[in-house]
């Protein structure tokens, strides 16, 4: 009974180590969690933000919209407008799987029959989200706010006092 009881408990530690938490910072790779940039032109970047399985939009779009922001403030910009945005959704099912089964059969001399049931439960937390912004930067006064136009020292400190 106790190693029937083990194989699960086994399987959920395994799983918890499997799954990459979403934490503001560059990426290892292409498929990381976590930022990357590239610039396009000056005052130009396209800037992504990879969330680890299971993170929400909200939270990943906020990571991708602070490293704007840090890009904005290192390069000596006071504003950016996001002028294009994508959303994509990768890993449908992107972690391990455990799965319970129960079956019955006869052997021996005898014929028999076996009757089986299953189920699988997905430990890998979600599909990961992706969030790609296209920013044009600014210095000075920014243009007439809109829902795409940030100033970056107020996203810094407002994102930023969260992560």
């Amino acid at each position: 009974m106790k190693r029937l009881l083990l194989a699960p408990v086994f399987c959920l530690a395994l799983a918890a180590c499997a799954t990459a938490p979403t934490a503001y910072g560059p990426s290892a790779g292409p498929s990381g969690v976590g930022f990357s940039e590239q610039k396009i032109e000056s005052g130009r970047y396209r800037v992504t933000f990879r969330g680890g399985p299971g993170a929400p939009l909200a939270q990943v779009s906020d990571y991708a919209l602070l490293r704007a922001a840090d890009l904005a403030i290192a390069d000596g910009y006071d504003w950016f407008r996001v002028v294009d945005r994508y959303t994509a959704q990768s890993g449908a099912s992107s972690g391990p799987r455990v799965s319970i089964g129960a079956g019955g059969g006869n052997g021996g001399y005898r014929s028999g029959v076996g009757v089986g049931l299953g189920t699988s439960f997905d430990l890998g937390g979600g599909p990961s989200i992706v969030q790609t912004f296209e920013v044009l930067m600014g210095k000075g006064r920014p243009p007439p706010t809109g829902p795409d136009v940030y100033d970056a020292r107020e996203v810094r400190n407002t994102i930023g006092a969260r992560v």
